[in-house]
């Protein structure tokens, strides 16, 4: 239902898929900057499964979802998983659910991290894949949490970054139903980060963890509002123009 969303509608440009192959069976973590709630997931489940079936930076024939890899995890927020009756059965499709601590229906809140979350993303890295977009928002270029480098540290996962773009110009803010046809996405796996557990602090992973997915502040450009207009007819705005 959803591949012609990757390779019809809108093409995905893929590099870097061959290293999905060469990963462990547990104990991945993937962290990606992000821009709608479920495109950019249900694009990963695609490039996973089509590299697990030997195709290296391509989707192309759909065979490869006769097999595939179920012990994916993704973590997401209960409240979206609860804001419709798509997002709960999308929910049993391996969602990790948390309670975000800094905001909630909108609304700026100040909440600890519950326990019971970091062992859930333990359980669901202690069986398979997880993915996680640790800026907790589709806005581009906000602050990495915290939470993400306590899992990290704590559970000392291979990290892989993955930095996609294309995806907010695709589809609406869910990522559920298409805003605009013939866009290119990309999606660039990169090597796993080099992370000392015992002795990096957690800033310091965090701003590992920012360069990788390209979402630190320096990575910010700054363009002119009359070029930006042009590049927005052209197709080629990439993220940080918002």
């Amino acid at each position: 239902m959803t591949h012609r969303r990757y390779r019809g509608f809108n093409e995905l440009k893929i590099e870097g898929s061959d290293i999905i192959k060469n990963l462990p069976d547990k104990n991945v973590l993937f962290i990606s900057n992000h821009q709608t709630y479920f495109a950019d997931v249900v694009a990963m489940l695609h490039v996973f499964n089509a590299s697990l079936s030997g195709r290296i930076d391509s989707i192309k024939n759909v065979g490869y979802l006769w097999n595939p890899k179920l012990n994916i995890y993704y973590v997401a927020a209960k409240e979206t998983m609860k804001s419709g009756l798509l997002p709960r059965i999308l929910a049993y499709a391996g969602s990790v659910s948390i309670e975000r601590t800094w905001r909630e229906a909108g609304k700026t809140i100040n909440r600890q991290v519950k326990m019971s979350d970091i062992s859930n993303i333990g359980l669901a890295l202690k069986d398979g894949w997880v993915i996680t977009f640790p800026q907790g928002t589709t806005k581009p270029f906000k602050p990495v949490r915290k939470g993400t480098a306590h899992i990290i540290k704590h559970y000392k996962p291979i990290v892989i970054p993955i930095v996609i773009d294309g995806f907010r110009r695709s589809f609406d803010k869910k990522g559920l139903m298409i805003k605009k046809r013939g866009i290119l996405q990309s999606m660039i796996i990169k090597d796993p980060l080099e992370i000392d557990y015992e002795n990096e602090n957690l800033e310091k992973i965090i701003e590992k963890i920012e360069f990788a997915i390209e979402q630190h502040p320096s990575f910010l450009k700054v363009i002119p509002k009359e070029e930006i207009e042009v590049q927005k007819k052209l197709d080629i705005t990439r993220q940080w123009d918002y």
